[in-house]
Order: C-alpha cells, then sequence, then structure tokens
C-alpha cells in the first residue's frame, strides 16, 4: 500500500474486511509423566528380546514367466513396506530363528503370500496374472501402487509407509504434515495446510483424490486438511513441469491415492489415538474387487472439560474457557471396484464430512487508569462438504486404455459471528507525543473534542453462507504405437455453481486526502472546520496525515456459474534400454464465467510442455544410476476469488492465471539405497488475478484485475536413505526467492491475493528464503522405531519499525449522516517496509516412538506410539514485532509469535490394529 511515511505521522492498519475462517482455539492434552515413562520403559524392556534379525533377499516374478516385476510392494510382518528394484528384489528384515510370513501385491496380478523359512538368505514369491491388467501395463498410465512416481523435474512422493511415520501424530492426523516435509514446499506453521509450493501462493496448489478435482480440501478454513493418513495409499505432489495430463494449477497438484479393497479377504483396521478414532473395513466381491469403508470422528469434548478445570491453575489455557462447543471432525469415504471382465473395471470413490467450532466470550468490564472496556465474542463455524467420482476403465485392445471419468461435488461453508471491543470513559493523553499535530487541529476544530471523555464501539460482524455445486467429467485415451512411442489424448469439463449470501460489517480507517474532494470537505465541516478559513499547507498536512474511521459493510450476494474446458495431446518416447524418456504435449484451457446480468470469457490458453529425461550411465563403482532431466511449460489456473464477482465490479476480461516453469535436474542412485536429487527452476507468473478493494463512506469499491506478475527461481535439493533394517529418512533444503507486484492497486484500502503493494516489486507474505527438513526413523529392533523431525526455516517479511514506541493520534469516528461523531485516541507504531527485516527462524521439531508386532499367522497386525510435537516451544518460539495495544498505547512484554502454534510441546498417543 503505498502511504505517507514519517516518523511523526501515522499509518494506516491494515482492516480485515473477511472474518478468519480459520479462527478456533485447541488444547493439548497433559500426561502423567511419571506413568508415561513407565509405560514406555516397560514396553522397551519386553521389546529388546528380540532384538536378533536378519535380512532375507525376496524376489518377487511372473510365476509363469519367471519375469521380474520392478515396483512390487511387499509388506512384511511388522507392517512395513518394502519395493522390489529393476531386478525384482527387495531386502527384508525378519526376526531371526523363526518363521516369518510376509505378502506381496503388483498390479495387474494376485496378491501372494510366502513363509519365510528360520533359515536361508534368498526366497522367490510368484505372483500370477490376475487377467485384467495385462493391456493396461502397457500403457503404464497409473502409478505402481507404493512405488515412488518421483521423477526429476516433475514431481515427488511420498509411499503409504512414509505416510504413516510422519502423517499419523499430533492432535489432527494429516497427510499434508508429509508433504510439508518435501523439498520446494515452504514451512507453513501448525495449524495451516495451505504451504506455499516454490514460491507460489499457498491458494495455488490445487489437489485430486482419486482423479477428482476438489476445490475445498480442507476442514476448519484450511487449519488442517481432509486427507486422513489411514485412507491414504501415497502421495505426489507434481510442483515441476509435469504431464498435459494435468492441469488448474501454475504451483503445484497434490495428487492422493486412496486405499483399495482386497478382492480376496475381508480386512479390518482400527486406529484410536489422542483425539480421534478411524476405523477401515473392506469386503471382496466374488473374486472381481471390493468394497472399502474409512471413517474418522474427533471427540475433543472431554479434553476441553480437562483443560477448563486446568485453566484455573495455569494461566496459560484460559481461553480455553471460551469454547462453548468442541472443534470437532467427522468424515467417511467409501472407495470400491469391480471387474467386469479381462478388459473392464470400475473404480469410484466417495468422500463426506463437516468440520465446525463453537466459542462464547465475554470479558466482563474492566477498568484501568486508561479507560473502562469490555470484549465479548459470539462465534460458529460449520463446513460440510461432499463428492463422489467414478472412473471406467476398458481395453479394447492389449494396447490401448480409455479411461471414463465422472463425479458430483457439494460445499457449504457457514459462518455466524459478533466479535465487540466497547470502550467506555476514555480520556485523551494529558501530553501526547506528537503535541503539535493536537495544537494543528485545535486551531480549526472545537478543542473540547479533542480533551472531552469519549465512548467507542467497534468490532466485526459476519453472517454468511457460501455453497458450491461442483461436476466433473473426464476421457482418457491411451495408444501404445509400438517401438517405444505412446500416444495420448483426453478432454475435461468442470461445472462450478457457487452462491455467496449474507452480510459482514467492520470498521476501517483511511486517509482524509484518499476520499473524495467533497466528501472531504463534508468530513471536515462535520468536525467544525471552515474549509474556506484553513490554510492550504494545514490542508495538506491534515489529508496525509488525519485518520477517519468509516464503517465497511459488505453484503455479498453472487451466484456465479464456471464452465472449464480443457483438452490435450501428447506423444511418449522410450527407447528400449529406457535410457531416454521424452513427452510433448499441448494442454488447452478455456474458462467461461455465467453471472448475473454478465458472462464473460477467456480466451483459450495454449500449454505446450516439454519434458526429456536422460540416463547418463549405469553401475559405474558405487553409482548405480545417474539421470538428468529437463522440462519447460505453460501452466494456467482460474483463481477462485471469481467466484465472488459481481455485475457492479465492471470486470470486461476473464483471464486465467499464466505461469512459465522451466527446470533441470539430475538424480543420483548410489549402492545402499542412498539417492540425491538437485532440480533448479525459473517461473514466471503472469495475469495473475488480484483484488483491490476501496473503502466509501457508504459502500466498498471492487475492482478485480488481471495483470499482476511474479518472477520466482530457487533450488531444491533431496538427500535420501530408502527403507532398510537399521535406519532410513531423507534431508530436503529449499531455497526460494519470489517477488510479485500488483500495478493497478493503487492506494487500496484492502487486497485479496496482493492488491495492495502498487506497482513495486516485494516478497509475499508467505515468503521463505530457507527451508531445511531432516526426518530419521531409527529401528533399533525390527518392530521398534523411533522417527524424529527437525526442521529449519527462515523467517517470512516483517515492517521495520521506526522510533521507541507507539504514538498517540486522533482519529475521526466518522457516520455519514450521524449526530454522534467524535474524537478517539488510537496508537500506531510508525513503520516501513524493508526487505531485509523478517522475523526470526522457525525450528519445528517432533518426535515419536512406535512398536508394531503381529500374530504367529500374520494375518492380525498392530502398531503402538507415542509421540511429542512442536518439542523445542517450550525453549524457542520465532518471534516477531512487540504486540501493543492499540487503544492504550501499552506495549506488551514479549513479542508476537512468528507463526501460529500452540506455545508448549504437544503430546500425542495412539494405537492400530489391522487384521
Amino acid at each position: 500500500m503505498a502511504r505517507y511515511n514519517a516518523n511523526n505521522l501515522p499509518q494506516s492498519p491494515t482492516s480485515s474486511l473477511l472474518l478468519p475462517a480459520s479462527y478456533f482455539f485447541s488444547s493439548p492434552i497433559r500426561f502423567h509423566s511419571r506413568n508415561s515413562l513407565t509405560l514406555v520403559l516397560f514396553l522397551l524392556f519386553f521389546a529388546a528380546f528380540p532384538l536378533h534379525a536378519r535380512d532375507v533377499a525376496i524376489i518377487v516374478q511372473d510365476i509363469e514367466l519367471a519375469l521380474p516385476l520392478e515396483g512390487a510392494v511387499i509388506r512384511s510382518w511388522d507392517g512395513s513396506q518394502y519395493v522390489c528394484d529393476r531386478e525384482g528384489k527387495a531386502l527384508v528384515s525378519v526376526p531371526d530363528g523363526r518363521q516369518t510370513m510376509i505378502q506381496a501385491a503388483y498390479p495387474g496380478y494376485d496378491n501372494g503370500r510366502l513363509l519365510v523359512a528360520a533359515e536361508g538368505d534368498t526366497f522367490t514369491l510368484g505372483l500370477r496374472l490376475s487377467g485384467i491388467m495385462e493391456g493396461r501395463e502397457l500403457v503404464i498410465e497409473a502409478a505402481r501402487p507404493g512405488s515412488s512416481e518421483t521423477r526429476t523435474g516433475r514431481s515427488v512422493a511420498v509411499s503409504g509407509r512414509e505416510i504413516a511415520q510422519t502423517a499419523e501424530i499430533g492432535i489432527v492426523e494429516d497427510v499434508v504434515s508429509s508433504i510439508k516435509l518435501l523439498p520446494g514446499v515452504g514451512y507453513a506453521g501448525f495449524f495451516d495446510a495451505l504451504p506455499s509450493i516454490r514460491g507460489g501462493d499457498p491458494n495455488d496448489l490445487s489437489a485430486a483424490l482419486d482423479g477428482y478435482y476438489i476445490t475445498n480440501p480442507y476442514h476448519w478454513g484450511g487449519g488442517f486438511s481432509i486427507f486422513d493418513p489411514r485412507m491414504v495409499q501415497s502421495a505426489q505432489l507434481s510442483h515441476g513441469v509435469f504431464s498435459s495430463r494435468y492441469g488448474h494449477t501454475i504451483s503445484g497438484l497434490l495428487e492422493v491415492t486412496s486405499k483399495k479393497p482386497s478382492p480376496t479377504e475381508t480386512e479390518f483396521e482400527l486406529g484410536v489415538n489422542t483425539s480421534a478414532a478411524n476405523f477401515n473395513l473392506s469386503f471382496p466381491l466374488a473374486g472381481k474387487g471390493g468394497i472399502l469403508a474409512m471413517g474418522r470422528i474427533t471427540y475433543y469434548d472431554p479434553f476441553i472439560a480437562l483443560a477448563k478445570q486446568m485453566a484455573k491453575a495455569i494461566p496459560l489455557l484460559e481461553a480455553v474457557e471460551s469454547i462453548r462447543v468442541a472443534p470437532y471432525i467427522r468424515s467417511t469415504a467409501i472407495t470400491g471396484s469391480y471387474r467386469f471382465s479381462d478388459s473392464i473395471e470400475l473404480n469410484a470413490t466417495g468422500f463426506w464430512g463437516m468440520d465446525g467450532i463453537g466459542v462464547t466470550f465475554d470479558n466482563g468490564t474492566e477498568t484501568t487508569t486508561e479507560m473502562t472496556s469490555r470484549s465479548s465474542m459470539i462465534f460458529d463455524w460449520t463446513n460440510y462438504q461432499g463428492f463422489i467420482n467414478a472412473v471406467l476403465s476398458w481395453n479394447p485392445r492389449s494396447n490401448m486404455l480409455l479411461k471414463l471419468s465422472s463425479g458430483i461435488g457439494y460445499e457449504d461453508a457457514v459462518v455466524d459471528a459478533d466479535i465487540q471491543f466497547n470502550i467506555i470513559d476514555k480520556r485523551f493523553s494529558a501530553t501526547p507525543e506528537n503535541e503539535w499535530y493536537y495544537s494543528l487541529l485545535s486551531d480549526y476544530a472545537d478543542p473540547a473534542r479533542l480533551h472531552d471523555p469519549y465512548s467507542f464501539s467497534t468490532g466485526t460482524f459476519a453472517k454468511e453462507s457460501d455453497v458450491m455445486f461442483n461436476v466433473q467429467a473426464r476421457i482418457d485415451y491411451d495408444w501404445e504405437l509400438g517401438s517405444g512411442l505412446l500416444a495420448a489424448a483426453g478432454l475435461q469439463e468442470m461445472f462450478n455453481q457457487y452462491r455467496a449470501k449474507g452480510s459482514q460489517k467492520t470498521r476501517g480507517e483511511k486517509w482524509l486526502g484518499s476520499f473524495g474532494l467533497a466528501e472531504q470537505y463534508g468530513i471536515l465541516a462535520d468536525m467544525g472546520i471552515d474549509v474556506g478559513a484553513i490554510a492550504p499547507i494545514d490542508l495538506a498536512i491534515l489529508q496525509r496525515s488525519l485518520l477517519v474511521s468509516v464503517p465497511v459493510q459488505y453484503d455479498p450476494d453472487a451466484g456465479n456459474r464456471l464452465l472449464s474446458t480443457s483438452g490435450y495431446a501428447l506423444a511418449e518416447y522410450r527407447t528400449p534400454d529406457n535410457r531416454l524418456n521424452a513427452e510433448l504435449g499441448l494442454r488447452l484451457d478455456h474458462y467461461t464465467l455465467l453471472g448475473r446480468g454478465f458472462t464473460l470469457q477467456s480466451q483459450p490458453a495454449l500449454n505446450p510442455r516439454l519434458n526429456v529425461d536422460y540416463n547418463v550411465l549405469k553401475n559405474y563403482r558405487m553409482l548405480e544410476s545417474l539421470d538428468i532431466g529437463a522440462g519447460t511449460g505453460l501452466f494456467t489456473s482460474m483463481n477462485n476469488n471469481i467466484f465472488i464477482a459481481e455485475k457492479e465490479y465492471g470486470i470486461d476480461l476473464l483471464k486465467p492465471n499464466r505461469s512459465w516453469t522451466s527446470i533441470l535436474g539430475a538424480k543420483l542412485e548410489f549402492a545402499e539405497g542412498v539417492n540425491f536429487n538437485i532440480e533448479g527452476y525459473y517461473k514466471y507468473v503472469f495475469d495473475r488475478m488480484y483484488v483491490p478493494i476501496y473503502f466509501t463512506l457508504d459502500d466498498i469499491d471492487v475492482r478485480p484485475q488481471f495483470n499482476g506478475e511474479g518472477r520466482v527461481w530457487g533450488i531444491d535439493l533431496m538427500l535420501q536413505k530408502v527403507q532398510s533394517r537399521l535406519w532410513d529418512g531423507w534431508i530436503s533444503y529449499s531455497y526460494s526467492w519470489a517477488k510479485y507486484r500488483d500495478p493497478d492497486s493503487g492506494d487500496a484500502d484492502m487486497g485479496i491475493s496482493g492488491g495492495l503493494r502498487g506497482d513495486g516489486w516485494y516478497f509475499p507474505s508467505y515468503h521463505r528464503f530457507h527451508n531445511l527438513n531432516l526426518v530419521l526413523n531409527i529401528r533399533p529392533a525390527p518392530h521398534i522405531n523411533i522417527y524424529t523431525r527437525f526442521g529449519l526455516a527462515s523467517g517470512t517479511q516483517l515492517m521495520r519499525r521506526i522510533g521507541d514506541g507507539p504514538l498517540s493520534y486522533p482519529v475521526y469516528v466518522y457516520d455519514e449522516g450521524s449526530a454522534d461523531n467524535h474524537f478517539i485516541e488510537m496508537y500506531r507504531w510508525p513503520s516501513v517496509r524493508d526487505e531485509n527485516n523478517r522475523t526470526t527462524p522457525s525450528l519445528p521439531m517432533d518426535v515419536k516412538f512406535s512398536i508394531f508386532g503381529q500374530s504367529q499367522t500374520g494375518k492380525a497386525r498392530y502398531e503402538v506410539y507415542f509421540a511429542i510435537e512442536n518439542v523445542l516451544a517450550l525453549v524457542y518460539a520465532p518471534q516477531g514485532n512487540t504486540t501493543y495495544n492499540p487503544y492504550t498505547g501499552e506495549v506488551d512484554s514479549g513479542s508476537e509469535s512468528a507463526a501460529y502454534g500452540i506455545p508448549i510441546p504437544i503430546p500425542s498417543f495412539g494405537f492400530k490394529i489391522s487384521y
């Protein structure tokens, strides 16, 4: 925001028009330390006996052709998963001195079991074709279950086992907790499931579950995602130059694959942790498919009741007293598959969920030497969402695959809030810091109005419902032409109908000079100032330094429909020895917005993309493989804020957000399962939508713009040790440089998706230069795992303050037509934007201790874990600027936290049983 800055002049605060949907309180759970320690020591004592284990080589192959099955997944006795290499082989850790049952799975084959003898070091497990996927394997369109789809320059993936270790932890278990640990993902804090992906706006991240694009994949307004780790098989983050098959993002695409039912066995899994219970129940369908039902329910009520009792002795927990309805999540998902014949298969996924919270707060009347005040809040939030999606796969020939997809979804977010702050009998300071300014006002206005006691009320009111209805349909066709060449094409239609109805009210401050000339004269006259008698220089000072508080009301009444049409065509080529892989594709995206009294269409957006991967060498000393990859391409997405558009906004041209991304990377695979990946990228963002908002005396002026720009470049590194008997994990580091500009934002009073900084280039609020994550799993015994995560994230942009403290300034409270307009005293700490001034680094650290086991037959398995999140919270917290009371100028003793989080370590525990 282009504002006048000087040491003796105030700055207008950033007003919040929309109430944050993610507002809620949460409470940690305390445990008796002695009992917890006794339990851990007890488990460790009995777990220490079977310390002896051995690694055996398991070779998975086609039972008829004896061909190795690369990517086959082996599940060991303790629930660990292993992925077979190019030779179909994996080293599996088994207990020494007794027989052990293992299982293996591979797409297109029936699952197999093998009893590993007490002696021997190499075993072979043969799998038999189920008869359906033979043709589909020729086109290799889908990810192999459990295998890594990490591809240099395109994507990075996490397996089900990695998700279980890194996401099944904390008061809310969330797959995004695993995604936050990947290279290219910016640190977002504890209560935030919207990280920045390679310098992009967090809202640019798109998400899909089993191919269905989800417009709002979040609980509690973005605090956590809807992806329960216990319902997820694997997740893949595509943040490079990925295939033309996919779109609707300029930053990153999170593709989540749900667990699939067994076609031959009934399976059950129950999980209970600190705050939630989960279940999975799978039924086979005559050997041709199955149905898997999954559910999650939280139960914070007893813990909130306990925290309320503890708050009587621990002031830090006093905020819990205001929680009327404990925060809750209820969700269920169903996946199913059925094989009609050897060439036709149907898969379906359904999800329904809701979340909410209720808060009532009233601190009563508080009297100090400065004033008498009273604060109150009533807040209710409820969010509903659900969708169902089906995919029909057909192999008309052994070298062809046709997929037909369709889905429908619904969302409804309801907020009802009334937040008030009342000041009673407040007096002006006897000696204000800028006494000359008060003297200037007294020369023209009634001096008594700057000294008499006053009362003032301010707050925010919101009552609104946002409804989204979504329909999707898609067709994909792949044809294996032979000689390593594959051709593919597809078409997708997405229809979104949005409805927003309600009212929001608050107050906002802006400079006198930012109003129209007639409005300025009206305000000055209301103050009792004769404009004709004021000196020109004094008028200029008032125009740039007098803050006027005006009521701001927004009554959303949008009913828009957005039709998104996308098509693609591509060609893939692989050499016989798989040394060279290339993909050349073209994607087209077109958008039509149908509103009340207006229709807007975008120009067709052409998005060509090219990817090339080349294997430089194999099996050279300790280096098993060296691959390089490069890619470049264009991407398109439509900003979701377009749904609030109304005819009065005067939009004459609809443009999607665009980006051009180029990337170069290399991957090195060493012996002992060690991989190193490095990628450098550059991204130019253009036609980016941002929404400047201007306050007037009786309304708001919304002016959507489509000419925002961005320049982003960075480097990502990842050193990974894949699963082994004793330890595994990874260390990732990301450097990101990202600047944006909003050319036509001017002196906006508020902005959405930017819209505040004007024509100059700026670092966005979420930008961090450095992000480092260390993930380590240590196994002192075959059925014990100790997980540790440590992170280091540099700070975000912070305004640099000028002077020793906040300064007192008169603010004129003006309601047009009111006879009760008056001056109040507020405090502002003069500050300027300084790109070198940032919050202190964030140092997240989590620890999790797990014990695994199984029955003698291997059919029943269990896991027990105890974890602590935010371990370093008691000794370190990232810091920002010092907080102060804007109505008294009182400066708090400590500074505000630079990231949202509970300021104490968060213990959690849980167990899981499967059969």
